[in-house]
């Protein structure tokens, strides 16, 4: 463990952002999650719905740096073109 205060508080800073990503990180799962679920389920609009739901998520997970720019931009896109396919 850390002895010196600059790496005590470096260790709490690095805790917090790592709780802080894990929650971005599930809320990506999740509006993921629902956007498939609609897709199996062969509801269009329910996957449109959930679509737009998901791309501000994806999106701001990506501007906080839990994604990076090019991994959201192609989890966006992947999805849309799943739901455009229906």
């Amino acid at each position: 463990m850390a002895n010196h205060a600059s790496a005590l508080k470096r260790a709490r800073q690095n805790e917090l952002r790592r709780l802080r990503n894990k929650a971005y990180r599930t809320k990506v799962r999740g509006a993921i999650k629902s956007v498939r679920q609609a897709l199996d389920a062969k509801d269009q609009e329910a996957a449109r719905a959930a679509l737009s739901q998901a791309e501000p998520i994806i999106d701001k997970a990506a501007s906080k740096g839990v994604l990076p720019k090019r991994t959201a931009s192609r989890r966006i896109s992947r999805l849309a073109q799943q739901v455009n396919a229906l």
